[in-house]
């Protein structure tokens, strides 16, 4: 029993992204997520949303081996999807409009910059 508590909590760690302080310098999900919503919160107008907080959001998309992807929404409905490299912290966006099914590149970010 005192295994699994043991295993449980070394995971917990990794996926919450407890070994920031690890000599690699990874991106965590935490730290990906700061990232995107302080970059987000510094280019969008988030006054739309004052009234109806849902209408505007950054959330976390995905998670692979490589990269997080993390999704904003707009108020107009347009997605922006940030890819993340977790070694690097290089990240791709590419914006996508369903109403017009229309998905650009978007550019590209260094993440720490936005980190505190």
């Amino acid at each position: 029993m005192r295994y699994f508590a043991v295993v449980a909590s070394a995971v917990m760690m990794l996926l919450l992204g407890g070994c920031r302080g690890s000599k690699t310098n990874r991106i965590s999900a935490q730290m990906a997520y700061e990232g995107v919503s302080s970059y987000c919160h510094s280019e969008f107008d988030w006054s739309p949303a004052q009234e109806n907080p849902q209408i505007m959001y950054v959330a976390l998309a995905d998670s692979t081996d490589a990269e997080y992807k993390l999704v904003f929404r707009s108020y107009t409905g347009a997605l922006t999807y940030f890819h993340v490299d977790k070694e690097t912290g290089s990240t791709r966006m590419v914006e996508f409009v369903p109403a017009l099914n229309l998905e650009t590149e978007a550019g590209t970010i260094n993440l720490r910059d936005y980190l505190k």
